[in-house]
């Protein structure tokens, strides 16, 4: 019953995630842009409960990045600080909805509200409290003041795997992300990849490394050097009340920020 359940979730997880994603692929016009680093993180299968909501935030500091904007009228990452509130509620066991709100501090001490992001989670393969494989998929909509993106509006696709076992964890995240505005649209779909490898040191101490590449564009990738690599080494804490990840992470090519530091912090509601 177990096997046939897994299989039948798998199913599910298949039907709901390549759909979309092949209506997505169909070829339009445009240039794609980079996000904003609103984020720095792997998704796992952490859902909240049904009518729970949930408070983080996520904070990341570019201690040396690169000096030159993405592109025209960007807001550079040099010396950059992030903070984005994110507000989730529990919609079902298996959903779970979201709210971002990013705000930004440049080099010169300008600060910035980008704008708004919205999230839906699906997680129908959980790896439970004993361990095991997980699955699921997350989209997000999101519209973005052009210093931050070229394109206004954007949606991206992220698949959810990973194996949880009592003393280590393994996650991956193919990403699929495509610029919605006019004339923006040429490079869609863009690929990124992160993954995450921990291990428990501790009772709620793990210790680990995250990677994160931005590839370019789907099925055309970017020569590897000119790809926006980094790697982390990473801390994840919970012992509650305290809940946090903590990382410091180096760049891999010249097109990556040098050095950046990242914190999610869980806020609790009790």
């Amino acid at each position: 019953m177990a096997n046939l359940k897994t299989m039948i979730n798998c199913r599910r997880l298949i039907l709901c995630c390549v759909f979309p994603t092949l209506v997505l692929l169909a070829p339009m016009p445009g240039q794609a842009s980079p996000p904003l680093t609103d984020e720095i993180q792997v998704y796992t299968d952490d859902i909240n409960k049904a009518g729970e909501f949930g408070l983080e935030a996520h904070v990341n500091a570019t201690l040396k990045g690169v000096s030159q904007p993405d592109f025209p009228g960007a807001v550079r990452t040099h010396h950059g600080i992030r903070v984005t509130p994110e507000l989730s509620y529990g919609l079902s066991r298996d959903f779970e909805a979201g709210l971002y709100l990013p705000a930004v501090r440049d080099a010169s001490g300008n600060l910035y509200l980008p704008g708004v992001k919205l999230r839906l989670k699906w997680i129908p393969l959980h790896s439970e409290d004993t361990g095991g494989w997980y699955l699921g998929a997350n989209e997000e909509l999101s519209s973005i003041s052009g210093q931050f993106s070229q394109s206004r509006y954007a949606s991206e696709l992220r698949l959810i795997a990973g194996y949880r076992s009592d003393a280590w964890l393994f996650g991956v995240n193919p990403v699929f992300g495509w610029d919605l505005s006019s004339g923006q649209t040429a490079d869609n779909p863009q690929f990124k990849l992160g993954w995450k490898i921990s291990r428990n040191v501790a009772t709620g101490i793990a210790l680990g490394m995250e990677y994160y590449s931005a590839m370019g564009k789907w099925r055309d990738f970017l020569p590897r050097e000119q790809q926006d690599r980094s790697i982390f080494l990473v801390m994840d804490f919970d012992r509650k009340p305290w809940n946090f990840n903590i990382g410091i992470g180096k760049g891999l090519t010249l097109v990556s920020d040098d050095w950046t530091i990242k914190a999610i912090f869980e806020i609790p509601f009790d």
